[in-house]
């Protein structure tokens, strides 16, 4: 699966100028892995799940998906494909077992095969106990289960999960990181993840593609984007945001890498506890009241400042730029 120079723009209302989601966004996915596109909400994101699934048209780029030209070929790209979006698609008032079937048939299962399918899924993801229970009387981890079930009922090729756990507690989100894990060994299939947790890409994605403000800013391996930062994290938390932070710090040699986004400031160093008494020591003499330091191992949320200049947090753009048509 690829994606190249993608670019997409919404118009909002008359006389209002177009939002542009994607800006020239370009990634390829090995078959056969499960590939994360990391970034915040508003990001571009789904936008690009709705291009690469035929939902929504480029304004200019290519995508292929499973060898297949999307834009000439959808109705092939479509027989390939599972989708999982945000918002469930199950029949509120049907039981586990009749959304499965309908499922199943609508993509040209017959009724038997359909029907051994379906419980085998129900098995997998562990909802056989409700399979004839209304799905409106299901938990959010157990809908959630389900909504991923009904994209694997026809065996897709290519399996997208736009934002797969959102909304879930902490359990049923572990949970459904197992069961992602399994299904993606189990089928062996091609699985594009979209994600603002930080946490999840990193647990279940081979490789990934950090998306802001509608393009790529890094990809590759978990390990390999933060094993690219060299050293320690330095995180200072200033009990007021001063900018005069960052010119004290950059005066400090054991520091590198420095940035501020509020009244946070983060830089990089070879010895983290080597690094850490001039940098409280500077501050002190400078008058900066510090709230809290901390040194950690590179994470994804470096990576992301790295090539931003900005936190994941403060990343979001406007909603606007996720607009669904």
């Amino acid at each position: 699966m690829e994606a190249v120079d993608l670019v997409k723009s919404y118009r909002t209302g008359r006389n209002k100028p177009p939002i542009t989601a994607l800006r020239g966004l370009t990634f390829t996915v090995a078959t056969g892995t499960v590939f994360g596109l990391l970034g915040p909400n508003g990001a571009g994101k789904s936008t690009t799940v709705k291009i690469l699934s035929t939902l929504s048209a480029a304004d200019s780029g290519s995508a292929r998906v499973a060898g297949i030209e999307v834009a000439t070929r959808p109705e092939q790209v479509r027989r390939m494909i599972g989708f999982v979006s945000q918002r469930s698609g199950t029949d509120p008032t049907g039981t586990a077992t009749e959304n499965l079937l309908l499922a199943g048939r609508l993509h040209g299962m017959s009724r038997r095969d359909a029907l051994a399918r379906a419980r085998e899924l129900l098995d997998r993801f562990g909802l056989a106990d409700a399979a004839n229970r209304q799905t409106r009387t299901y938990s959010g981890g157990m809908a959630r289960k389900l909504d991923v079930a009904l994209g694997l009922m026809h065996r897709p090729q290519v399996l997208f999960l736009d934002e797969p756990t959102t909304g879930l507690d902490p359990h049923a989100r572990s949970e459904m990181w197992a069961e992602i894990a399994r299904m993606a060994d189990d089928e062996q299939m091609t699985v594009l993840l979209t994600t603002h947790y930080l946490e999840e890409a990193d647990h279940l994605a081979d490789r990934i593609a950090i998306v802001d403000q509608g393009t790529v800013v890094a990809a590759g391996t978990p390990n390999e984007l933060k094993s690219g930062l060299r050293g320690d994290a330095v995180h200072v938390e200033l009990l007021q945001a001063d900018e005069r932070a960052l010119a004290v710090l950059r005066a400090v040699p054991e520091l590198r890498d420095i940035t501020m986004d509020g009244n946070a400031v983060r830089g990089r160093t070879d010895d983290g506890a080597r690094a850490l008494p001039p940098v409280l020591a500077a501050l002190e003499e400078a008058g900066m009241a510090v709230a809290s330091a901390t040194l950690a191992r590179p994470s994804l949320d470096d990576v992301y400042l790295r090539h931003t200049g900005h936190s994941f947090a403060a990343g979001a753009a406007p909603k606007a730029a996720e607009v669904t048509k």
